[in-house]
């Protein structure tokens, strides 16, 4: 009788759990990856290290639109250089991924046996591409295929001035809350409208013998400015390091520093004050370099300028910069403030036309709320990301990239972006794992932030947009990265199944 009831008892334990496995619901089931996702993603951002910082978040499934992962997603953090993806954002869907810059070169006067009687009027469009960055290093290049553009019109000798128009752009060089002890440094140089050499001069140092000062060749080679060297040659053991300090009063660059003995090359960069008298002066000195003769001066300002007419001048010849696809990957991939500030005032010039910060601006705004952003809710007052002051969120910028999924101009944006354990700034990053050649993002950095915004593809090829933002920690911005890395690696492991 007792086995008997045994036997009953077990086939009605059986049966429970037949009809327990039947009523599992398939959807809760394909749950229990993404649960587990959730509760990694959570280890990682409660690290110690960061318990008094703030971590802001947010993970979307581009597929179907889904949030995997979020956290602060809502709040206001100050994005570093990932605010670059709204400025580029903005220039490709507002000017159009084929948009070049146009300098021209005009005259008031006429050419007769070799001579340019007048002046040569520069006109300045914004073009920030001005530089060696298209040229293979060649500091002047560019400026020798216009001195050669002279000669194939005839002219030897310029006997006149050369003026540069630079009214495009206000007078509003820098950033609102860039931090003063910075300015002097290659990664704050001002915009301007005619812009050389991305507004700043490169000091190439060797080290001599230790104790001894360091050799210094400037590129490019000018009277522009004067340089005082204070870099001295230390032992392999000590601390490398260089200080730039720009006194513009006496037109003084002072390098002061330390490089190991063993180091074959250090490279140092600072930044100039007066972008368009930089232009002219180098220009000038190409031209007389090149064997065309300059008997003038350089004129930046005051009537001469106010006065031109265009229609009364003749137009020698125009300079055509690359197309903005080639200028938005450079802004994004090196994540160059140069080119971040010139495209928000390009976008001010060619929306409202008059290229000042407050006019770029107003043009992204203008975007925002076709892209899901309230621009009453945030906070932008460059164009590269460098001020503190900016103030967006990790739901915002996710908004942007899922908007910029869907455009046309998706292709050239996306492959303007970083790719991990490939190129730009990420080029050192994720290495020897699936997220290598998988994610695209913008880095940022500055004081206290760390920030990775972009896409990748899951282990399932589910297309993901994500923003990955740290504010106000103490440790190393090293931590940051290392945390941003596990995240992204573990997203482009994930699988549903």
């Amino acid at each position: 009788m007792l086995n008997r009831l045994f036997v009953i008892f077990l086939n009605l334990l059986i049966l429970v759990s037949v009809n327990d496995a039947q009523n599992i619901n398939p959807k809760q089931s394909s749950e229990y990856p993404l649960t587990e996702l959730r509760n990694q993603l959570e280890d990682l951002f409660n690290d110690p290290n960061f318990s008094n910082a703030l971590w802001a978040v947010e993970i979307k499934s581009l597929k179907n639109g889904e949030i995997i992962y979020k956290r602060n997603s809502n709040k206001l953090v100050v994005p570093a250089s990932n605010l670059k993806l709204f400025t580029t954002a903005a220039a490709m869907l507002l000017l159009g991924s084929d948009y070049v810059y146009n300098t021209t070169i005009f005259t008031d006067g006429y050419i007769e046996k070799g001579i340019l009687n007048g002046n040569l009027i520069i006109k300045g469009s914004g073009d920030p591409t001005i530089s060696n960055r298209f040229s293979e290093g060649d500091t002047e290049y560019i400026f020798r295929v216009w001195s050669d553009s002279l000669k194939r019109r005839g002219i030897n000798k310029i006997n006149g001035n050369i003026i540069g128009d630079d009214r495009i752009f206000d007078g509003n060089k820098y950033g609102r809350g860039w931090i003063s002890d910075n300015l002097d440094y290659w990664f704050s140089a001002p915009s301007g409208a005619l812009s050389f050499n991305e507004n700043s001069i490169e000091f190439d140092l060797k080290p001599g013998k230790s104790g001894l000062p360091a050799e210094i060749a400037v590129h490019p080679s000018t009277n522009y400015f004067n340089y005082s060297n204070k870099v001295i040659t230390i032992s392999n053991d000590g601390e490398e390091k260089i200080q730039i300090n720009r006194d513009d009063c006496w037109n003084l660059i002072t390098i002061s520093g330390n490089v190991k003995e063993s180091t074959s090359e250090f490279k140092a960069f600072a930044s100039v004050n007066d972008p368009t008298n930089y232009f002219l002066t180098i220009l000038k000195e190409t031209f007389v370099k090149s064997g065309v003769d300059v008997t003038g001066e350089i004129i930046e300002h005051g009537e001469s300028v106010k006065d031109l007419n265009y229609e009364n001048l003749l137009p020698l010849f125009t300079y055509t910069s690359p197309p903005l696809f080639e200028i938005v990957k450079v802004t994004n991939k090196s994540s160059n403030n140069f080119y971040g500030e010139q495209l928000l005032r390009t976008l001010g010039n060619e929306i409202y036309g008059s290229g000042t910060p407050e006019n770029g601006i107003r043009a992204l705004k203008d975007l925002f709320n076709v892209m899901g952003i309230n621009s009453e809710n945030i906070l932008i007052v460059d164009g590269s990301g460098l001020s503190l002051l900016n103030l967006v969120s990790p739901k915002q910028i996710n908004n942007l990239l899922s908007y910029m999924y869907k455009s046309d101009e998706f292709k050239g944006f996306y492959n303007s972006l970083p790719i991990a354990g490939i190129d730009g700034t990420l080029a050192q990053r994720m290495l020897k794992s699936t997220a290598v050649n998988n994610v695209r993002a913008k880095t940022g950095y500055n004081t206290g932030v760390k920030a990775l915004s972009g896409y990748l593809k899951t282990a399932d090829d589910e297309p993901l947009s994500f923003s990955i933002i740290a504010n106000n920690f103490l440790v190393s911005s090293n931590l940051a990265d290392y945390i941003q890395d596990q995240v992204c690696i573990r997203l482009s492991n994930f699988s549903r199944k």
